[in-house]
């Protein structure tokens, strides 16, 4: 159902990312994300003067290179566009995820080693929520494919990681019940 029809406006900025997961010839996975920011009128900067309307004032890059654990192998950034010239220069600062894994405790981690004055804002909320969301769409899915295809059953008595991470994983909701019985538990009254 759409949202409901929106009040008179016009639209000033838009933000947009992407993100694409890739599995790789070697075993590993890419995941790649991009974050713009357009603005739809024409703007000045200290360092880069006039930015005209639709070009992006925000264009950065991130390819983050994981093995089946999710344990981060390599991590590259660019920053294409910026309002200062001194943005790009923090990119490389990443390189501090190289052996962390996308798992519980993964936004404390980020934010611990690039956040602040020791990253870039738009690198760090790529890597936070859409790169380690990809990573979970991308990597679990596919490995969970390769099992069917080989014949391995669903593992249904170990406990789902993804349990009461949504709605829809409630352990007191319908598919928890139905998929993963033993893990069911009644809503309080």
């Amino acid at each position: 159902m759409p949202l409901p029809k929106a009040a008179a406006r016009k639209l000033l900025h838009t933000r947009e990312i992407r993100c694409c997961g890739y599995e790789r010839d070697d075993g590993l996975w890419d995941i790649e994300g991009v974050i713009t920011d357009v603005k739809t009128y024409s703007f000045e900067t200290i360092d880069r003067g006039s930015v005209p309307a639709g070009v992006p004032i925000h264009e950065m890059h991130v390819r983050l290179t994981i093995d089946d654990d999710l344990k981060v192998v390599d991590i590259e950034a660019t920053t294409e566009l910026s309002p200062f010239r001194i943005c790009p220069e923090i990119a490389s600062g990443v390189k501090k995820l190289m052996g962390a894994r996308v798992a519980s405790g993964w936004t404390r981690l980020v934010q611990e080693r690039i956040g602040g004055i020791a990253g870039c804002t738009h690198i760090m909320q790529l890597i936070l929520g859409p790169l380690a969301t990809t990573v979970y769409q991308t990597v679990y899915p596919a490995m969970a494919k390769r099992k069917r295809e080989a014949g391995i059953p669903e593992d249904k008595e170990g406990k789902p990681g993804w349990l009461d991470s949504c709605h829809g994983w409630s352990s007191s909701g319908d598919m928890v019940k139905e998929r993963f019985p033993k893990f069911y538990k009644p809503a309080a009254e």
